[in-house]
């Protein structure tokens, strides 16, 4: 098999993944909602934000990080944004499994 066929053969078992298909599932039924949709976008902009200062080494301060403990709070309430958030997670944790064994298996980052 060479390496196109084999990338093609990984897209359509990822495609075909439970993962997937539950996270799209949510994220059609959560487009329904408009006040959920912008509550799960401004979450996820904070986190962004969040996370991108942490890699700049930007200090987080407690009022910044209390407003997204706060809307995770809510969040978290709201069974439907909940079950979106726990479908979102999986399906991450999944691709990130797939690029660590790729990352692996070439090596990247490193020249040995």
């Amino acid at each position: 098999m060479n390496v196109y066929d084999a990338a093609r053969t990984l897209a359509t078992a990822i495609k075909d993944s439970e993962e997937l298909k539950q996270y799209e599932a949510m994220k059609a039924t959560v487009s329904q909602n408009s006040e959920l949709t912008e509550m799960i976008n401004d979450f996820q902009a904070k986190q962004m934000e969040m996370q991108t200062k942490q890699i700049l080494g930007q200090e987080i301060d407690e009022e910044f990080t209390g407003q997204i403990q706060q809307l995770y709070g809510i969040m978290m309430s709201d069974p439907l944004a909940a079950q979106y958030l726990q479908s979102e997670l999986r399906f991450s944790l999944m691709m990130n499994d797939i690029y660590k064994i790729l990352g692996e298996v070439i090596n990247l980052g490193n020249n040995k």
